[in-house]
């Protein structure tokens, strides 16, 4: 079972505003325990949306809309994913991930859980899923 930790945006992180030493130490001691553990699959902080751009779509129209978005709480500013035996493994682990915002400062993370192949019916394309993740671990 895979996850994702989102680490959701605050102010200070759409303003570009890098974490400080502590909270970098504290982030890296966290990772480093998932590490040992053997869960982390891949981690990484993200640009503010200033430097980032979103496609709409209506139908088959695309509208291109560059950065930054103006509702901060619904962005993200980085992620986690964790590879875990169980949703109750996942939980227990994101209940130690350190405040993303800092100590003292308001913070959020979201976690959701990711699709697998096996939870999809029996498809050509999830076939060729399957077959193009199998080239790609080559």
């Amino acid at each position: 079972m895979r996850f994702m930790i989102i680490v959701k945006a605050t102010q200070d992180s759409e303003a570009g505003a890098m974490p400080g030493e502590k909270l970098l130490a504290t982030m890296q001691k966290y990772h480093e325990e998932l590490v040992k553990t053997g869960v982390l699959v891949d981690a990484s902080g993200l640009t503010p949306s200033s430097k980032g751009w979103r496609i709409k779509y209506s139908g088959d129209k695309r509208t291109f809309v560059d950065g930054p978005f103006a509702d901060s709480k619904e962005l993200v500013a980085g992620y986690t994913i964790i590879k875990v035996k169980s949703r109750e493994q996942a939980i227990e682990l994101t209940k130690r991930f350190p405040n993303p915002a800092g100590d003292g400062n308001a913070g959020e993370i979201e976690v959701r859980e990711f699709f697998e192949l096996e939870d999809f019916g029996p498809s050509e394309a999830v076939d060729r899923f399957r077959e193009m993740e199998a080239a790609r671990k080559k």
